[in-house]
């Protein structure tokens, strides 16, 4: 195999230095990297050579010329892969990539302990009101404690929207430390596999109107973008809390501002927002009973090194000719086996 004659590039950021290190290792391929703000002279004949595209997942964290859609691919006439870094790919329109024969993986798994700390966490904080605590002891003298009575979360219900990875590792958690009931939304799931992972298959109007507590854990997709709105919060007990560690945009933030400022629910745990990082004046910064993080549920050593791992060892095997186990779009597989044949001399398989 002749040197470099499979190029990868990416924009900025990569989950880990090791996903480097492991495409270094390969002399027929060849990284480039890009900046955000990188001349058009520069990226135009990257784009127009590339195979690969290792993308970010944070939308807000990329330029909206190197978000994978129409224009883009019309510019990368080469292009087989897209490798998102994370679980999620919104900057990736897939049925664009799809209908140009393209590959689109993400990393699904590699994050999955590290998210569902961050919901349990989320979610013990909560209950116990420890925010609130901490935020009434730095601006008040007298801090009166009986007024930051919480509540255990032992014995509780919680209900997941998505038991994939994360939401499947969430419900392990919660059962397993917390004795909690699972109720759990997800309908690309039987209820025997739900099951299997520890949670009761029910409708999303169900997880809404009996949880203690509702944890967001589904990818960003067209059928789940604006899912949890005005109609949904409703539903909720105003005793129960909401949780999301998904992305931004699968919630109705303004509906969300709705049922806390009318104390309609107890409080929210965010770590996704609709612009991120969020403004420090956004409206559901202001309430005490809102825990906020600004998407770093997935953020951690163990996570960044998993996942960098992951994404070269898939990247390198489907340019070897290996069918990638965490693909989105698996309709596109036969259009782009022709492609790939074209492109390296062997049909994939």
């Amino acid at each position: 195999m002749s040197a470099n004659n499979k190029r990868v590039f990416y924009v900025k950021y990569l989950a880990h230095p090791i996903y480097v290190e492991m495409l270094a290792a390969r002399p027929d391929v060849r990284l480039d990297r890009l900046e955000n703000e990188t001349a058009e002279e520069v990226f135009a004949p990257i784009l127009a050579d590339a195979h690969a595209y290792q993308v970010g997942a944070a939308r807000d964290e990329l330029a909206g010329h190197f978000h994978v859609h129409g224009d883009l691919l019309k510019r990368a006439p080469n292009l087989l892969i897209v490798s998102s870094n994370g679980a999620g790919y919104d900057p990736v329109d897939v049925e664009a990539c799809t209908a140009a024969g393209v590959l689109v993986v993400n990393q699904s798994g590699g994050n999955a302990h590290s998210v569902a700390e961050h919901a349990l966490g989320m979610l013990l904080t909560l209950s116990k009101r420890i925010i609130e605590a901490d935020r009434a002891l730095r601006r008040d003298p007298n801090v009166n404690r009986n007024t930051l009575t919480g509540t255990e979360a032992r014995g509780k219900t919680i209900g997941i929207v998505g038991l994939g990875n994360v939401g499947g590792r969430l419900a392990e958690l919660c059962s397993g430390l917390l004795g909690m009931k699972v109720l759990a939304y997800d309908p690309y799931l039987s209820a025997t596999e739900m099951a299997a992972r520890g949670g009761e298959k029910v409708e999303l109007d169900e997880v809404m109107r009996r949880s203690d507590y509702v944890s967001i854990n589904c990818p960003l997709t067209k059928a789940s973008r604006g899912m949890i709105g005005a109609r949904e919060f409703a539903l909720m007990q105003p005793h129960a809390y909401f949780i999301t560690t998904a992305r931004g945009f699968i919630h109705d933030e303004a509906a969300l501002f709705e049922v806390l400022r009318d104390k309609r629910i107890a409080g929210a745990g965010l770590d996704v927002w609709d612009k991120e990082p969020p403004p420090p004046n956004h409206p559901l910064l202001q309430f005490d009973n809102v825990l906020a993080s600004p998407h770093t549920a997935g953020v951690t050593k163990e996570a960044r090194a998993n996942m960098g791992r992951i994404a070269a060892e898939q990247m390198l095997n489907a340019l070897d000719g290996k069918r990638p186990p965490r693909l989105i779009n698996p309709e596109v597989w036969p259009a782009y086996s022709k492609r790939f044949e074209r492109a390296f001399g062997f049909t994939p398989g």
